[in-house]
C-alpha cells in the first residue's frame, strides 16, 4: 500500500499542477527543478499499470483453472481506512516533493497551508479512486489466491517415471570368465586324442 500510494502521488501531483497552472502546467512540470518529473510520472504510472495487469491475470487464471468465477469473495479492507492511508501517504509525498524541489531550485518554499491546499485538491480525488480500485482488487485477488491454493492442494502432483529396460547378461559368471580367458581356441578344440582312440 505504501508503494501504491507513493506511485499514485505522482498522478495527484499532475492533477494539482493542472488545477493550479492550467495550460502552462506541462511546461512548469518539465523545466528547472521539475525537469525530472515527466520521466518519473510516466515510470510511476507504468508501474501501477503493470501491477494492475499482473493482478488481473492472476484473477483470470483462477477463473480458468476452476472453470467459474470465485464463489467466495474475501472481506477486503474497509474503504474509509484505505482512503485515509492512501491520502495521507500521497499528501506527505507531495509536500516533501514540493519542498525538495524548492530547495534544489533555491526558490522560497510555499507556506504549509498553500502546500496542503493544492496537495489536497490533487491527491484526494486520486486517493478516492485508488481506494475503490484497491478494495475491489484486493477482495478478488485474495479469493483467486485461495482458489488456486485449494486447487493445488486437491490434486496430487506426481512425476511420471519412465520405464527403462536395462539389458542383463544371463550367462553364468564362470562361463563368461572362461570364455574371456580361453578365447575362441577353446571352442574349436575337439575331444582329446586318447578318447578318440579308445572309442575305436
Amino acid at each position: 500500500m505504501l508503494g501504491l500510494a507513493a506511485l499514485g502521488s505522482q498522478a495527484g501531483h499532475l492533477l494539482a499542477y493542472q488545477l493550479r497552472f492550467g495550460a502552462a502546467a506541462q511546461h512548469v512540470q518539465s523545466t528547472g527543478a521539475h525537469g525530472y518529473f515527466p520521466l518519473m510520472a510516466k515510470t510511476s504510472l507504468g508501474a501501477v499499470g503493470a501491477a494492475l495487469v499482473a493482478c488481473l491475470l492472476l484473477i483470470g487464471l483462477a477463473r480458468v483453472l476452476t472453470g467459474r468465477a470465485s464463489s467466495r469473495t474475501a472481506a477486503g479492507p474497509p474503504y474509509l481506512g484505505l482512503l485515509a492511508i492512501l491520502f495521507t501517504i500521497q499528501l506527505a509525498c507531495f509536500v516533501g516533493q514540493e519542498i525538495g524541489e524548492a530547495l534544489l531550485a533555491g526558490a522560497p518554499v510555499d507556506s504549509a497551508p498553500h502546500l496542503v491546499l493544492w496537495g489536497t485538491l490533487g491527491q484526494l480525488p486520486v486517493a478516492a479512486l485508488a481506494a475503490v480500485a484497491l478494495g475491489w482488487l484486493a477482495r478478488r485477488y485474495e479469493s483467486a489466491v485461495s482458489d488456486i491454493r485449494a486447487l493445488l492442494n486437491a490434486r496430487p502432483w506426481s512425476i511420471p517415471l519412465a520405464n527403462v529396460a536395462l539389458p542383463v547378461w544371463v550367462t553364468p559368471a564362470g562361463a563368461f570368465l572362461l570364455s574371456q580367458v580361453a578365447g575362441a581356441s577353446l571352442a574349436k578344440r575337439g575331444p582329446p586324442i586318447s578318447s578318440r582312440f579308445s572309442s575305436n
